[in-house]
């Protein structure tokens, strides 16, 4: 047998109470309650939801930040090679520099008489017979 809040139980074999106190205005209709109302179904019952939700927004705080660092590295490798090719392109300088100042004929002339070797003399000429 289902007992419902408010039920009386009513004696089988005795006839009901007189109702002296009952007043004659009609009363009013019940209000149906929501779904979720019933079930006891509100947002307080719903920690999950909650919990979720703070997961999705520090994954995506993570996601983010990730992303500032990956472009905050990328911008010191950017000047980190700035610099190797600056320092390359004043050698490759140094270098072209020395050989127009070796490859003159006097620097040539000096390199060879601090090798060992003298100047020639007259050329021969040597005449068909």
């Amino acid at each position: 047998m289902a007992v419902y809040q408010g039920a009386r139980p009513h004696a089988i074999g005795l006839p009901g109470r007189p109702r002296f106190f009952e007043s004659p205005a009609p009363t009013l209709p019940r209000r149906r309650a929501r779904a979720a109302v019933r079930a006891d179904r509100t947002v307080r019952a719903r920690p999950g939801l909650l919990l979720g939700l703070i997961v999705v927004a520090f994954m995506l705080a993570f996601f983010s930040l990730a992303q500032q660092v990956q472009v905050s590295a990328t911008g010191l490798d950017i000047g980190r090679l700035s610099l190797e090719r600056q320092r390359l392109d004043d050698a490759a300088a140094d270098v072209r520099s020395d050989l127009n100042r070796l490859g003159r004929e006097p620097a040539i002339r000096k390199l060879g008489i601090d090798a060992g070797l003298g100047q020639l003399g007259e050329p021969l000429v040597l005449q068909p017979q």
